[in-house]
């Protein structure tokens, strides 16, 4: 006999209105440097590296981190994913950019 399997719920069995979870959590609105951000939680992307800003570090792939853009209708290119912990001390810490003029922002 196989052992029995469990079946996730396709998104047609939720119940209408109810928001799905993002990434393990749901959007939320966070207050920084005096403006309403938006901010999920990620569980990451295979394959896509990314910055993080408030320590200049990469996120590697598939790493679980935070995506956080401005609440004012800010597009794609406002979006910025940081660390959990560099997110959490942003307002402790200062910018830790060491990038120079020429370097690409990723």
């Amino acid at each position: 006999m196989s052992p029995r399997r469990n079946r996730t719920s396709s998104s047609a069995d939720r119940s209408v209105g109810q928001p799905a979870p993002l990434g393990g959590s749901l959007r939320r609105t966070e207050s920084y440097q005096g403006e309403e951000w938006v901010v999920q939680t990620v569980a990451g992307t295979p394959g896509r590296y990314y910055r993080c800003p408030g320590c200049d570090q990469e996120i590697p792939p598939g790493t679980g981190h935070v995506v956080a853009w401005p609440d004012h209708g800010g597009g794609v290119e406002d979006r910025r994913h940081w660390h959990r912990a560099c997110w959490g001390a942003r307002e402790r810490r200062g910018s830790a950019i060491q990038r120079g003029r020429g370097a690409p922002r990723y």
